[in-house]
């Protein structure tokens, strides 16, 4: 008889999950189960999934980047001053955000790459640099930016789904087809599951990591776009927490924090996962302190469940040794 693939596998029990939580909120809360509801849940996990792609790509090499919120605050402050400041029309500030993410994202990889730089240090300075940046490029100020990019906020169709919500399908569609479909994709998994053995059969793993980073930083500056399309504005403040809530999703979702193993969709699960159940928590009356002891709970048990599988695959869970350092991880056994 046939096994059933295990990327399969992970998909239904995501998918099962998510189906609960949508009942369980449901039952308790007769508003929650509405198209106006799920269509504002939707319409509000466009800059997370996109933050939460770009770092499945850099968790799928063995790496990770602390800095995905502070450049998207940098990225938007960008976008603010050129809509408001240098009057430059929308598309053109989109596309200035998002060279500053892939500028950013490849300032992390050259020194890591380069230099050797364990990435959670790099990553960490990035984060303290691009949010002073904000701060600098915005003169502390936000910036309101009106009707311009209203937009992307607007739905579509009829359907209730924003064009932020399809932009970043449309992200995550290309990302799984880049990971599942190209060379750089496979790349990608054998420099995060043995870097040394990647080196050894002849490809050279630091392009890769820096392409995994640019990446990052460039849907870093979508998310930008997304964020402020949203608000309708830009702040030095913005994206506070999207970094750790998209690592999160992408544990949530599957994606070792070991490198080697993940996918771009199971995050996406993973990003519908925290909405829902933030959306639920508020709807049934939960306050803050609750929402992030819950949230919190359920990404400490999806880190724990991610060192069980490592474990079960012979790894002994070596996290601290791949953040803090240049270590390879030794192949699974058959």
């Amino acid at each position: 008889m046939k096994q059933t693939p295990s990327w399969i596998r992970d998909y239904v029990v995501l998918a099962m999950i998510l189906a609960g939580l949508v009942l369980l909120f449901a039952v308790l809360s007769e508003r929650f189960f509405t198209g106006a509801t799920l269509g504002a849940i939707a319409n509000r996990i466009p800059t997370l999934t996109l933050a939460a792609t770009g770092m499945t790509l850099v968790l799928v090499i063995g790496g990770i980047d602390l800095s995905v919120g502070a450049v998207l605050a940098l990225a938007g402050a960008v976008l603010g001053v050129a809509l408001v400041d240098w009057h430059w029309p929308f598309l053109a500030c989109a596309a200035l955000a998002v060279v500053v993410g892939v500028v950013a994202g490849l300032a992390n990889g050259s020194l890591i790459v380069g230099l050797a730089v364990p990435p959670f240090i790099v990553t960490l300075g990035m984060m303290e640099m691009a949010r002073g940046a904000a701060y600098l490029v915005t003169g502390s100020q936000t910036k309101y930016l009106g009707a311009a990019v209203e937009g992307l906020e607007r739905p579509l169709g009829g359907t209730g789904l924003s064009g932020s919500f399809l932009l970043a399908l449309l992200v995550v569609a290309l990302a799984q087809l880049l990971l599942s479909g190209s060379v750089l994709g496979r790349w990608m998994f054998a420099t995060g599951a043995n870097e040394t053995a990647t080196r050894f059969s002849g490809i050279d793993p630091r392009p890769v990591k820096l392409s995994a980073y640019a990446l990052a930083g460039a849907a870093a500056g979508l998310g930008a776009v997304c964020y402020t399309a949203r608000l309708g504005a830009a702040g030095p403040n913005a994206g506070g927490g999207v970094g750790l809530s998209a690592i999160a999703a992408a544990v949530i979702g599957g994606t070792s924090l070991l490198g080697g193993r993940g996918s771009v969709i199971s995050p996406f699960f993973g990003v519908l996962i925290i909405a829902t159940l933030e959306a639920g928590l508020a709807q049934v009356g939960a306050s803050e302190p609750v929402k992030r002891l819950v949230t919190g709970a359920v990404i400490v048990v999806a880190v724990l469940a991610d060192a069980w599988r490592q474990r079960a695959a012979g790894n002994p869970f070596p996290l601290w040794k791949r953040l803090l350092g240049r270590t390879t991880v030794a192949p699974s056994k058959p």
